[in-house]
């Protein structure tokens, strides 16, 4: 029999992210896309569409707030109080497979933990999908690189 297959599906008017296996919904956590919309544009700050794919897990066993900057740990905890937005935890880097997202990497979008954890379930994000801490910490341990995402409306 196969392994089972994992898929991320992302639903930006739910602000929802739903972690499949075999087609049925098995995690489900709440999230915060761009508060600037959907879109492919470089610099636009927006959460791209269409099919995607886990391209690099970043931050196995960091502590949990661990803070990361350029996706190395800087030895700092994130705080709520913080008045920078942090990249915490744990960094899923997209990578997009359709011509229109193509430039996913390079835009740096992630699905990341955060010191905004207050803002989770509403799009306020500069184009990267916001977890609380611990659930992209759940997230990363269950899916790999090479796991399909899918950013749908």
């Amino acid at each position: 029999m196969p392994a089972p297959t994992f898929e991320i599906r992302i639903v930006v008017s739910e602000q929802r992210l739903h972690l499949l296996r075999d087609d049925r919904v098995i995690r489900s956590w709440p999230v915060s896309t761009a508060a600037a919309g959907t879109g492919f544009e470089p610099g636009s700050g927006k959460t791209p569409l269409g099919r995607l794919v886990v391209g690099e897990k970043i931050g196995a066993g960091a502590v949990p707030g661990t803070v990361f900057r350029d996706r190395l740990p800087t030895g700092r905890i994130g705080q709520g109080e913080d008045p920078e937005d942090l990249i915490q935890s744990r960094i899923l880097w997209l990578f997009g497979l359709d011509p229109e997202n193509a430039n996913t990497r390079e835009r740096y979008i992630y699905i990341h933990g955060t010191n905004r954890e207050e803002s989770i379930g509403r799009p306020v994000s500069r184009g990267c999908i916001r977890m609380r801490n611990a659930d992209v910490i759940e997230l990363h341990d269950f899916v790999d690189v090479g796991t399909p995402v899918r950013v749908v409306v």
